[in-house]
């Protein structure tokens, strides 16, 4: 592994979901729910994207800051698989084994964020 980011267990943990919420993604956009696909693909790219962009900063401060975003973004997440559920989109069982998933990983985001500071 090349980049700093790589290596961090937040990344690859984030990774990782990505590829269960793409999989959704790919079934919203084959039954035309286009707004939702584009939504969460977006926030779940940004986790990704923030870890990876913010383990590039300069100093501590400004990575912790990037972090914070990348959490931001997981609720953005946990948020459109409740609306996916309550819509009768995604089924109880698959929503309550991603926010577990989402849950996890945002704590492993606040406490990488932690160290930072």
């Amino acid at each position: 592994m090349g980049f700093r980011f790589e290596t961090l267990e937040a990344y690859q943990n984030a990774l990782k979901i990505s590829g269960e919420v793409f999989i959704i993604v790919e079934d919203l956009q084959k039954n035309k729910q286009y707004v939702f696909a584009d939504q969460l693909s977006r926030a779940c790219l940004s986790i990704t994207n923030n870890i990876a962009e913010g383990s590039g900063s300069n100093s501590d401060k400004e990575f912790a800051n990037f972090l914070n975003v990348a959490r931001r973004s997981v609720f953005e997440c946990v948020n459109i698989i409740i609306v996916l559920e309550m819509k009768g989109i995604l089924k109880s069982e698959k929503k309550n084994i991603l926010t577990d998933q989402f849950d996890l990983l945002s704590r492993k985001i606040q406490n990488l964020r932690k160290t930072l500071l």
